[in-house]
């Protein structure tokens, strides 16, 4: 039988008929006294009946047209413009970011009184009862000391003055929904009579706020690459598009975690970015994240929950609630419109919906197919990694077109009665659009759910389920006995808890390979290998031609190894779609470039400030009205620091401005009283700590190194004379170099250097601290490992060799100030690392004259992480992480530290 609708178009007529349709514009309403307990928003219902249809226009021409001219004449002549869009000759300055003076706080009355609210809302998310005490004492205060000086009077004050600042103010706004088909004279299923609420910022102003933002200004790219040139291909074909740029609108949604936060299943949050700002923006939380809708999420009876009617509404009114947010980006999609920048100029702009960051299940949702289907692909479910073409919006059309119902389900995994809301937008096809996520891809997905769990089938397979359950027992001892590293999670009773967070399964990541090593075939921990590098170098910030060649060989090497799982019985099968991911991510890496700024981990961390705490500082009635307030409060709050930082009035500390404008007189009077000022310039190591010994001889003493003093003597001879050999050093008296001085002692130093990969500031820096501790949290002691730089000239691990860091300390000798360590070596293993684990072993020098030295503290690169080589023998159960490096002689130089050491310790 055919299929009743012949092409998507006439089906999105049907739909929009008889299914979710909006008749009405959406209502701009505004709630006015924010976070107060009072009911939450009553939102404006829009009247829907069965008399019209809602015409979102024609999709635009398809992707495989031919290009007038090429995106190079569109986008490389991009230059700015006025106001009224008129491009400026070559060389204008931009205007003036604001006329605003320097002393215009507006609407505070003073630097004190932002940062006061900033405090009070943003950092410290004080409540009212609370924020009215505080002002309270602080009014007596003033009064006490006879002041003039005024602030807030209470909380409604405080509201009401960051409600009424001008920057960042996006209005919530909202429409309603319901079904609009027949419904039945008897037995209606009750969804049928529902009203769904929807609210939602429009993305234009939201996506304008961005382009203005004076914080992004440096970290902006006006033109396009990769997916972008083959849309500036198409774009170019109107000449009234030249000299505009391309803005990519990206996407995302999560409704799992949102309905866990707010109590309720009701809705869940649509966020929103654009492709011109830097995946390191987007990924330290500056934001470039915003939240700009929550969706419905329909509910019925258990008896109607799974009938095909109310699932297909469900997914359709997803689509059509897009389709109605999105739609006041449409027409600035085909024709160019003016924005400001953060750099003052104007620009015209063409907008595009951009990658969309998903989980599986948000693409399943997306791209209307069945579960256990390729969202990008045309593989079979029951082989998924044949070798396939790729999914587009061209082909599903085709198969609507000439399949019916049952052939589009059961030979092609599609849903054809329902339309993906990219239909209704120009250039838009939302198989392509699909961004790889490597949270719930490769972390949650092929490591935790497929390898780790395949791990314990097999232990139980083979061993029997007394056996498997002592051998997982010791190798949760082992994960435990793990010694610490800086910002590793531990895991002192194992693996084996309940709930899993992707912070849990990254944490288990960096430490499950040794510990299964030994009761495991090789092949199985060649195949962790395999998969850890591959989701390591997918993992860089900047990803090369050899990184693809490197990510590529990685996969290979995986699908070969992983067959042990299945020649051993413990899976029938790899179709799996986490897994099935992996093939496609050298594609999706040309397409869209590195996959750290497109993952849902971002989503996740931004759900936290969006929806987390905003909804734990409501008072939980009907939330989700303050929670609104709540989100659309703090990107004011975050415009207006931002604006007031760009003008060069937030330096220094609000005490210091206020000591400032009070004179010289005052800051001299007061000086003793003000602590805080701007950090003065450090090295990269910071030494912080107690006394514990004075002297070197008093230090071998507690270190139990007698031949300290000696080691302090070359040390210095290295120092004074780092050109010469050992018997070209003069032995005069006046030149021999020996100290017998004061010493600091310092338990920690502070290691800053660049790993733009891992979670760090704006500009890729990462501060570390190394600890040598004698009693780590009142425990027991601390001595952490590095990495300690011994040829600048050699690559990687051949440049550098790892040490114990014994303690701290420092000295000064003839004018000249000396910081250093003493460290316990390790020596190498062997030229290369290990070919199962793929990690460099080490082993302990401990015995020699060069067991021991005294290092400038300029040579130690970062922390290094070392794991024992436990062996085939079981880890007695009182073996302790503060154990393992004394008691072992053979360790791993665990490389899955963090992105960092991965690329380091290679």
């Amino acid at each position: 039988m055919p299929h009743p609708h012949r092409n998507r178009s006439g089906h999105t007529q049907h739909v929009n008929a008889k299914h979710p349709v909006f008749l009405q514009p959406p209502t701009l309403t505004q709630p006015s006294v924010p976070h107060s307990p009072s009911p939450a928003l009553a939102p404006d219902i829009i009247g829907l009946g069965d008399t019209g249809s809602t015409d979102f226009g024609d999709a635009g021409p398809m992707d495989d047209e031919d290009p007038l001219q090429s995106s190079a004449e569109f986008f490389g002549a991009a230059r700015p413009c006025d106001a009224e869009g008129v491009f400026l000759p070559p060389g204008t300055p931009p205007p003036p970011l604001t006329e605003k003076t320097l002393d215009d706080w507006t609407p505070y009355k003073s630097h004190v009184e932002f940062e006061l609210a900033d405090y009070l809302f943003t950092k410290n998310q004080t409540p009212a009862h609370s924020i009215n005490h505080l002002l309270n004492i602080w009014a007596a205060s003033l009064i006490q000391a006879r002041s003039k000086a005024t602030l807030f009077p209470d909380h409604h004050d405080v509201y009401r003055t960051i409600d009424n600042t001008p920057l960042g103010d996006v209005k919530w706004q909202s429409f309603s929904v319901k079904y609009t088909g027949t419904i039945p004279d008897e037995g209606a299923p009750p969804w049928m009579a529902d009203s769904h609420d929807i609210w939602f910022r429009d993305p234009c102003d939201v996506v304008q706020n961005m382009l203005a933002n004076p914080d992004f200004a440096a970290e902006m790219d006006l033109q396009p690459y990769h997916w972008g040139w083959a849309q500036a291909d198409i774009i170019s074909k109107d000449a009234d598009t030249h000299g505009s740029t391309f803005v990519p609108v990206i996407l995302g949604s999560d409704k799992t975690t949102v309905s866990v936060a707010t109590g309720q299943n009701d809705y869940y949050p649509l966020y929103a970015s654009i492709s011109n700002v830097r995946n390191n923006v987007r990924r330290a939380h500056r934001n470039a994240v915003v939240v700009v809708a929550f969706l419905a999420m329909p509910k019925t009876t258990k008896e109607h929950a799974d009938t095909p009617g109310f699932r297909n509404f469900r997914h359709q009114l997803f689509h059509s609630s897009l389709s109605f947010i999105l739609k006041n980006l449409k027409p600035a999609m085909m024709k160019p419109e003016v924005a400001r920048f953060g750099d003052g100029h104007y620009w015209r702009v063409v907008y595009g919906l951009g990658p969309y960051i998903a989980d599986y299940e948000e693409q399943v949702l997306l791209t209307c197919i069945l579960r256990n289907w390729c969202a990008k692909c045309l593989s079979h479910r029951g082989n998924l990694d044949e070798i396939s073409l790729s999914c587009s919006r061209a082909h599903a059309d085709a198969l609507i077109e000439e399949c019916d119902s049952g052939t589009l389900r059961f030979e092609y995994g599609l849903v054809g009665e329902l339309v993906p809301f990219t239909n209704d937008f120009p250039r838009a096809d939302i198989h392509e659009l699909l961004a790889p996520d490597l949270l719930h891809q490769l972390i949650k997905g092929a490591y935790k759910d497929h390898l780790v769990d395949w791990v314990e089938k097999y232990l139980l397979q083979t061993h029997g389920k007394r056996q498997a359950s002592i051998i997982l027992d010791d190798i949760d001892r082992r994960i435990a006995a793990v010694p610490p590293f800086p910002g590793l999670r531990r895991f002192p009773q194992g693996r084996h808890f309940k709930q899993w967070t992707g912070d849990d399964s990254k944490a288990l990541m960096k430490v499950y390979l040794p510990a299964i090593e030994g009761y495991v075939p090789t092949d199985v921990v060649c195949a962790f290998h395999a998969l850890l590098e591959f989701c390591y170098l997918v993992r860089r910030n900047v990803i090369t031609e050899k990184s693809l060649l490197e990510i590529q060989d990685a996969l290979t090497r995986f699908h070969t190894y992983h067959e042990v799982f299945r020649t051993t019985g413990v899976v029938p099968t790899f179709s799996l779609p986490q897994q099935h991911s992996m093939t496609h991510y050298v594609y999706l890496i040309r397409l869209f470039g590195a996959p750290n700024g497109l993952c849902s981990s971002i989503m996740e961390l931004k759900h936290i400030k969006a929806v987390k705490e905003p909804w734990r500082r409501s008072s939980r009635y009907k939330a989700l009205g303050q929670m609104l307030l709540t989100n659309q409060c703090l990107d004011k709050l975050a415009a207006s620091r931002v604006d007031f930082r760009i003008r060069g009035m937030l330096s220094g500390t609000c005490l210091s401005s206020v000591l400032a404008s009070l004179g010289n007189f005052l800051i001299s009077t007061f000086k003793f009283q003000f602590p805080y000022g701007p950090a003065p310039c450090r090295f990269c190591f910071t030494m912080k700590g107690r006394k514990w010994a004075q002297s070197v001889p008093a230090l071998a003493s507690k270190l139990h190194i007698p031949h300290l003093v000696d080691l302090v003597r070359q040390f210095l001879t290295e120092q004074l004379y780092p050109d010469k050999e050992l018997t070209e050093v003069p032995v005069g008296i006046m030149d021999c170099p020996h100290f017998d001085g004061r010493i600091r002692v310092f338990n920690s130093a502070v290691s800053t250097f660049f790993a733009p990969s891992d979670l760090s500031g704006i500009g890729g820096m990462k501060r570390e601290y190394i600890r040598v501790s004698p009693k780590w949290r009142n425990g027991h002691a601390r001595k952490d490992c590095v990495f300690v730089i011994t040829d600048l000239n050699a690559h990687g691990m051949q440049g550098m060799d790892i040490a114990q860091v014994l303690t701290f300390f420092s000295f000064r000798l003839r004018g000249v100030y000396y910081p250093c360590a003493v460290v316990r070596w390790f020596n190498r293993v062997g030229d290369a690392p290990d070919n199962d684990t793929g990690m460099w072993m080490v082993k302990s020098s401990s015995t020699g004259d060069h067991v021991f030295a005294v290092i400038h503290v300029d040579t130690i690169f970062r922390s290094a992480h070392l794991i024992p080589v436990y062996g085939t023998d079981p880890l007695p159960s009182v073996i302790k992480p503060h154990h393992v490096l004394e008691i072992f002689t053979l360790f791993y130089v665990n490389k899955y530290a963090d992105y960092h050491a991965f690329e380091i310790a290679c």
